[in-house]
């Protein structure tokens, strides 16, 4: 896999990266990696620290794109009118504090409570469906985790929910534009796509104001209304990250936790005997195998991490999928046990000021998930030619399928 100076880590290739993260971790946790720019930072402690210290690591690259846009992909976007900027991860204080103070007033648990009845009943309605098939066989991703998120997130904000097709399709353009590897020509047809985006995120905005919904985004409306310090920009902008981190990475927790469970078969006939063991599952699968496995932060200044001298305007990436199997902080970092006492230390949501708002609703999900599947399906199992795969991509580890079977039901 690539250059030894490396060792092995290839940074868009998510299928195996755990060996390259442990040759890291050993050999060199600090790496410049010239064929990025970037300074690739593997060990616990050392991620935890920048996450920790926004003052010196600021967040406002978490969002750009990794490969600079082509010259028609942002004549595209500028001519469309795109101006979306990050919801909150890519804002720095005093911005950051403002917003997302208010944006927590909207994130409340009682709207987890008032959803989770709708999320069980639709995980349900999509595992009964699957297992209803003549012949047995299915596919995690497609049969449950595409769905039940989307739908989630679309609830929550007061999007249309039977536009799942086109709010994925749109959000697969962002991620590719923002964390992949795409060719100027690769660009130009996600880059009308993300123009399509803003739009309906900006009339989504408009249509809070007009008939003031029961939805995140028209508490938003109601709370600038109130006098909060929020702009229709900033309400879209939160908008166009919620639809897309709202859903993106649960789909892939969900599909994860699916995958590592039935990988280890011990460990699902666990949560089957005690789906009280299902949220200590969802949180070692967060450590294990996370939904994100590197995020950016840019220094500002001069500075050091874990010895090496950073220089100011660096750009860096933390690589949580590395620090969340360090044995210096997980004893035995690299096995997969639900029992783990210490699996909720993880930095998989992130840490600090930054620290993921939505992560409690994301975890509800996967444990509705978990509770319903070993329920409903006690003998799913993965098919036995399974070769799961994963996209290419700088930050998520997303499975593009999770095939499973079980027992032919008379």
């Amino acid at each position: 896999m690539g250059c030894p100076a490396h060792h092995g880590y290839e940074p868009f290739r998510q299928d195996d990266p755990f060996p390259s993260y442990a040759a890291l971790r050993r050999d060199e946790p600090v790496m410049y990696d010239e064929r990025i720019g970037y300074w690739v930072v593997t060990r616990y402690d050392d991620v935890k620290a920048v996450f920790g210290d926004w003052d010196t690591f600021s967040s406002e690259n978490a969002q750009a794109p990794v490969r600079k846009r082509g010259p028609e992909a942002t004549r595209i976007m500028t001519e469309g009118g795109f101006t979306a900027y990050s919801g909150l991860s890519a804002r720095i204080p005093p911005d950051h504090t403002r917003i997302r103070k208010i944006a927590q007033k909207a994130f409340t648990p009682r709207r987890y409570r008032v959803l989770e009845p709708s999320i069980r009943a639709h995980v349900v309605s999509q595992v009964e469906a699957m297992l209803a098939r003549a012949t047995p066989g299915g596919d995690i991703v497609r049969d449950l985790a595409y769905d039940v998120p989307t739908v989630t997130i679309l609830t929550l904000l007061g999007a249309d929910v039977t536009q799942v097709e086109q709010f994925k399709r749109w959000s697969d353009s962002r991620a590719a534009m923002t964390w992949g590897d795409l060719s100027d020509e690769e660009q130009i047809p996600h880059a009308h796509n993300l123009v399509e985006y803003w739009a309906e995120c900006r009339r989504l905005v408009a249509q809070a104001h007009e008939t003031g919904p029961d939805s995140l985004i028209g508490d938003l409306v109601r709370a600038q209304q109130a006098g909060d310090e929020i702009t229709d920009h900033e309400i879209a902008s939160l908008a166009y990250s919620m639809l897309f981190a709202g859903h993106e990475t649960t789909t892939t927790l969900i599909a994860n936790s699916v995958r590592e469970l039935l990988s280890h078969p011990d460990e699902w006939a666990e949560v089957v005997a005690d789906p009280d063991r299902i949220p200590g599952a969802v949180d070692e699968v967060l450590r294990h195998s996370g939904s994100i496995v590197a995020w950016r932060r840019k220094a500002l200044r001069d500075a050091q991490i874990g010895g090496v001298d950073i220089p100011e305007g660096a750009e860096i990436l933390l690589v949580m999928g590395s620090a969340n199997r360090d044995e210096d902080r997980f004893e035995d970092g690299e096995t997969f046990d639900i029992t783990r006492a210490n699996a909720r230390e993880h930095l998989s949501f992130g840490f600090g000021i930054h620290f993921c708002l939505g992560n409690l609703l994301a975890k509800l999900q996967a444990k509705v998930a978990l509770e319903e599947l070993v329920r409903l399906a006690p003998d799913l199992r993965l098919t036995d030619d399974a070769d799961i795969r994963f996209g290419d991509n700088l930050s998520f580890r997303a499975p593009t399928t999770v095939p499973v079977t079980w027992e032919a039901r008379s």
